[in-house]
């Protein structure tokens, strides 16, 4: 099928699955939501043209709803980004203040080498494991495992320096006596 037929059918097809698709979806979810779901339910149907069924509108509602799913986890997986962002690195006008303990984390990151903070901002952050963090940095699984070991033993000993460690060592700590 040449460009131009395959455009002639879309525009013949796409009118009668907009409004019923749109109405499926904003019983769904917020309309924002919906409208961006709808934009890629109809990407889908465009690049599958050829598979379109005669009745195309079940289709495309599986289509949509899988569109919808796919839309649903990438905003719960910002939401947790977020979460942990506002945790380690919150920003610089909150009320109230981060906790203690959060501060420490982000003071004891910034005395990290910044290889090493962007090493453990990927794992914790971006929830990356050893072997996708070393596709981002260009290195080798290994390293990636080897470095990531050895950032968090640093961000470990910062944290104690500042009395932010667990609260294991400072138990073992106040049962000596001198």
């Amino acid at each position: 099928m040449d460009a131009q037929t395959r455009r002639d059918r879309f525009e013949q097809l796409a009118p009668g699955l907009i409004e019923p698709l749109r109405r499926f979806l904003a019983r769904r979810t917020d309309a924002a939501t919906a409208d961006d779901v709808l934009a890629d339910t109809l990407l889908v149907c465009w690049r599958r043209l050829d598979e379109l069924p005669e009745e195309p509108l079940p289709w495309a509602y599986g289509v949509a709803r899988n569109c919808l799913a796919n839309a649903e986890r990438g905003a719960r997986r910002q939401r947790r980004v977020a979460a942990k962002i506002a945790v380690v690195d919150p920003p610089t006008e909150t009320t109230p203040g981060p906790v203690e303990d959060d501060e420490q984390v982000a003071e004891a990151l910034a005395r990290l080498r910044p290889d090493d903070a962007e090493l453990l901002r990927l794992w914790a952050w971006e929830q990356l494991t050893p072997a996708e963090i070393a596709t981002v940095l260009d290195i080798t699984p290994n390293a990636a495992s080897i470095r990531l070991h050895r950032a968090r033993q640093k961000l470990g000993d910062e944290l104690r320096k500042t009395g932010g460690g667990s609260g294991h060592e400072e138990s073992r700590e106040e049962g000596r006596t001198t």
